[in-house]
């Protein structure tokens, strides 16, 4: 019964970071270096499997994969917006402090105000990974 809270408690976590059942959610830059538990939680609350780089369609959700050696995160994260439905929501995981490919707070802040949109959450769902959910702001900029 301990392992039903346990799970209980994290798809509450993906809960909160926006998901819920029957949202279309795209992976992009999925490596082996990614935390399964992250992505099996999220299909668990969406109801369905995670839709890969292929995809085309409109999503609710986009989630990407980001280490500091990946890039421009800026481009990263304007690129991430390609299917995102109107409403939808970013969720950018990149590896915790301390750990190799680690990205800054800051430049994930940066990242997020030049692509229009704003962090709205940062998630302990994973051990390994910070999860930070950035949505579009609610009024425009003046």
């Amino acid at each position: 019964m301990v392992h039903g809270r346990a799970e209980d408690a994290a798809n509450a976590g993906f809960a909160k970071l926006g998901f819920a059942q029957g949202q279309i959610v795209q992976e992009l830059a999925w490596d082996e270096d990614c935390d399964d538990a992250v992505r099996e939680g999220i299909e668990s609350v969406v109801g369905s499997p995670l839709e890969d780089e292929e995809y085309t369609d409109g999503a609710d959700a986009v989630l990407v994969w980001f280490r500091e050696e990946d890039g421009d995160l800026v481009d990263t994260v304007v690129d991430a917006l390609t299917n995102l439905v109107e409403h939808g929501f970013l969720v950018l995981c990149t590896p915790r402090a301390g750990q190799p490919g680690a990205v800054e707070p800051s430049d994930i802040d940066d990242a997020a105000v030049t692509a229009g949109l704003h962090p709205a959450g940062v998630s302990n769902v994973s051990k390994t990974w910070t999860i930070t959910r950035l949505v579009a702001p609610k009024t425009p900029r003046r």
